[in-house]
């Protein structure tokens, strides 16, 4: 049951990220206001990627590699298909941040997974 309910939080998080990521400027949710400063935009991008590492790395517990190349893979392809939406321009600064982020949140996962208990053979 509990690998549902991370399942769906991953599903919901990627969900989102894809419609802030390709939604038009005037649709796309905000935290602050649409004049936020640049590092609120860049702590958003950094912590939505690295919930999702996080999330992700739960999902595949003991796969470091494989959980940074999706985290990462997911980055850069959103930030390409940004391109086919005429109101954004990807950015090769956003797809740095975002997979930075991914891959603390996967970090920081795998680190509080080795220290969890095993559950017996």
């Amino acid at each position: 049951m509990r690998r549902n309910h991370l399942i769906a939080a991953a599903a919901v998080c990627l969900g989102l990220i894809v419609y802030a990521t390709l939604a038009k400027l005037a649709g796309r949710p905000v935290l602050v206001g649409h004049a936020e400063a640049y590092w609120v935009v860049v702590i958003e991008r950094f912590s939505a990627y690295a919930l999702l590492g996080f999330l992700l790395s739960f999902l595949l517990p003991g796969r470091l590699g494989l959980t940074c190349t999706l985290v990462v893979a997911v980055a850069v392809s959103l930030e390409l298909l940004q391109a086919l939406t005429p109101d954004r321009d990807p950015a090769l600064m956003d797809v740095l941040q975002k997979a930075a982020g991914g891959t603390v949140g996967v970090i920081l996962a795998q680190t509080i997974l080795a220290f969890l208990p095993r559950p017996p053979s």
